[in-house]
């Protein structure tokens, strides 16, 4: 018994200290070499902000305000070809993903442990990428705009209802697709707010909006991969809900509900 329940205690302990480590999409204060921004808006960053130190006669904890970030974002010159701009998105894209989207990588895990066939997790994946690519989309053109404040707590709270769903109910439900599509829509907003901070190339716009949904997908498809490769030789043992669909999901469903509480109240 101790041998087969090895696994999952194991992902049970492992989401349990990432889930109070770690709060999804913080934003980025400062330019550092691991804050995920593309290097080329780094770089108008530190210089701005030197300029900044200069005029304030040297203060080196002055840091530029959001309407000075805003424009040199707005004339920042990015100076490399499509192919090393859809490159660099793609990786952003991933890392966003693995290892920095902690809330994205529990709302996948939620889906894959609804069903063991493949076809229901098929679907689920299908219908998430159309819904957060429609609105990640929109959202990176300007088109649509919603607050964090109204983002972020949707999307911990669709992280808590699928894993809860995963509690009661054995296999996907009718109704499942539709939530998952709905959801996946304020997912795509939350990826859209990141790709906006990445500092997108105006005259390169589309390439990097499709290599960072690229990598986002791939991200995506990695979590998939790694968690059917650590658990499909267990679909067919009698104890596999009992001992890691159940233990997994409810684990998933308190992180999402206690992220839930601190964006909502705490925030």
């Amino acid at each position: 018994m101790t041998k087969h329940f090895s696994g999952p205690a194991a992902l049970a302990s492992l989401l349990f200290v990432f889930s109070t480590l770690c709060l999804a999409h913080p934003d980025d204060e400062f330019c550092t070499a691991d804050s995920g921004l593309d290097p080329a808006l780094c770089a108008a960053l530190a210089e701005a902000d030197k300029a900044v130190d200069v005029q304030n006669t040297g203060d080196s904890d002055t840091m530029l305000n959001k309407a000075q970030r805003a424009q040199v974002r707005s004339t920042i010159t990015f100076d490399r070809s499509w192919q090393e701009t859809a490159t660099l998105y793609v990786e952003l894209g991933f890392e966003h993903i693995l290892p920095k989207g902690l809330d994205h990588i529990l709302f996948v895990l939620a889906l894959f442990f609804a069903s063991t066939r493949l076809k229901p997790l098929l679907i689920q994946i299908s219908v998430f990428t159309l819904a957060h690519t429609i609105t990640l989309g929109i959202a990176a053109a300007g088109w649509v705009k919603a607050p964090g404040s109204v983002v972020e707590p949707l999307i911990a709270v669709s992280i808590a209802f699928v894993a809860i769903e995963n509690l009661v109910a054995k296999e996907m439900t009718p109704w499942r697709p539709l939530i998952v599509f709905g959801f996946g829509l304020f997912h795509g907003l939350g990826f859209a707010r990141v790709l906006i901070d990445l500092g997108l190339p105006d005259e390169q716009f589309l390439t990097a909006l499709i290599g960072f949904n690229v990598g986002v997908e791939l991200g995506q498809l990695s979590i998939v991969l790694a968690a059917w490769l650590l658990f499909h030789r267990l679909f067919s043992r009698p104890w596999y809900r009992a001992r890691v669909v159940l233990p997994a999901s409810f684990l998933i469903a308190v992180t999402g509900s206690w992220w839930a509480f601190q964006r909502i109240f705490l925030a």
